[in-house]
C-alpha cells in the first residue's frame, strides 16, 4: 500500500459518498458495576438501529453530506424497519435481503460506572453474508468517495465483495477508506491478511487498539507512522486521547479529543470516521478533518447507540 493519498476529486456538495458495510439491530444493555453472574443485573435495555457502516453513512449525513449511500445486507424481518430509520438520518439506503438469514444482532453491555465503555456480544447475521453478486459497477455513479466497513473483511463471501468493490473503485479513480472495526475479528482474520485485502487503500482509520495489533507496536504514535508507509494517510482514533494523523512515515498532527461525559460509547469510532470523511470531501486538510471527527465522537458518546440524533451538523 504505496503511493500519495488522493484527494477528493468533487467539493461543495458534489459526488456522493458510498459506505458499503453492516447493517445490524443493537440491542444496549446499561448497568452500573459488574454483571451480577448467575442471578440479575438491573439495566437500562433499549433496541435501536446500528452496524458500523449504517453509522458512518448517518453520522456523515448528519454532518451535511448531501448525498450518503449505504450497501448492506439484511435479513427479511428487519428491512422496512432498518430502511425506514436510514432514509430519515438522510442516508440512501440499497438493502439487499438475505433469503436465509435474519438482520445481525449486537447485544451491546454499556458499564455505567466505568466510562460508558461497552462489550459486545455480535451474532452477524446477514450483513457478513453480503458478497460480490450485491455489487455492480453503476453503484459507482457519481460517486466522490468509497468506505468499505472493517467488518467486511471478515467472511469469505464478503472479502470477495471488498475485492470486487476496491477494483471497480480503482477502475474509475474513487479514493478507498477503510476502518478496521474490531480488533477481536481482526485477530481472528490476522494481520497479513488483513493488510493485502486492503491492498491500495487510500485512508485507514484505526482505533488506538486495532494499530497497535496491525503493527506489532503499542505506542500509537508509532504504530502510526508504520502504518502511513503503507498507506498514504492514517488516522489513529484514540477516544479520550484524541487522534493522530500521519502521513508518508510521519505524525503531521496531534489531534485533542473534544470534552464529553460518555453515557455510552457505542458508535463514537462511526461517528469520528462518518464526519472525517464528510468534512475531507468538502476539502478540509486531513488534521481539520480529524477535529470534526472528534467533535462527533464526542457527541456520540453523550447519548445511547451507534446513530446521530436527528438534527443539524453539531
Amino acid at each position: 500500500m504505496s503511493g500519495s493519498a488522493r484527494r477528493p476529486t468533487a467539493t461543495g456538495g458534489a459526488g456522493a459518498l458510498l459506505v458499503v458495510g453492516d447493517v445490524v439491530t443493537d440491542v444496549v444493555a446499561r448497568h452500573r458495576g459488574p454483571l451480577a453472574a448467575g442471578t440479575d443485573t438491573a439495566a437500562v435495555i433499549r433496541t435501536v438501529p446500528g452496524g458500523a457502516g449504517a453509522n458512518v453513512a448517518c453520522w456523515a449525513a448528519r454532518w451535511g453530506w448531501p448525498d450518503v449511500r449505504l450497501l448492506g445486507r439484511v435479513g427479511a424481518e428487519g428491512v422496512a424497519w432498518h430502511e425506514r430509520e436510514l432514509v430519515a438520518s438522510g442516508v440512501r439506503p440499497r438493502l439487499v435481503v438475505d433469503p436465509e438469514a435474519p438482520t445481525g444482532t449486537v447485544i451491546c453491555l454499556v458499564d455505567a460506572e466505568a466510562s460508558a465503555e461497552r462489550t459486545f456480544l455480535t451474532d452477524s447475521g446477514a450483513s457478513l453474508r453480503a458478497g460480490p453478486e450485491d455489487w455492480s459497477p453503476s453503484l459507482l455513479d457519481g460517486v466522490a468517495w468509497l468506505h468499505l466497513s472493517g467488518y467486511l473483511f471478515f467472511s469469505e463471501p464478503s472479502r470477495a465483495l471488498v475485492a470486487v468493490a476496491l477494483e471497480s473503485a480503482r477502475a474509475r479513480g474513487v479514493p478507498v477508506s477503510v476502518d478496521p472495526a474490531s480488533a477481536g475479528f481482526l485477530a481472528r482474520l490476522g494481520v497479513e491478511r488483513f493488510l493485502a485485502l486492503a491492498e491500495g487503500v487510500d485512508v485507514l482509520l484505526p482505533s488506538r487498539d486495532e494499530a497497535a495489533l496491525l503493527t506489532g507496536l503499542p505506542d500509537p504514535q508509532d504504530a502510526a507512522v508504520k502504518l502511513s508507509r503503507q498507506v498514504p494517510l492514517v488516522v489513529c482514533k484514540r477516544g479520550r486521547d484524541g487522534a493522530l494523523v500521519a502521513r508518508s512515515g510521519t505524525v503531521r498532527a496531534h489531534v485533542p479529543a473534544v470534552p464529553a461525559t460518555p453515557r455510552d460509547t457505542t458508535g463514537a469510532g462511526d461517528a469520528f470516521t462518518g464526519a472525517f470523511l464528510t468534512a475531507l470531501l468538502t476539502g478540509a486538510e486531513p488534521e481539520a478533518a480529524a477535529a470534526a471527527g472528534c467533535r462527533a465522537g464526542a457527541l456520540a458518546v453523550e447519548q445511547v447507540g451507534g446513530r446521530p440524533t436527528r438534527g443539524g451538523e453539531g
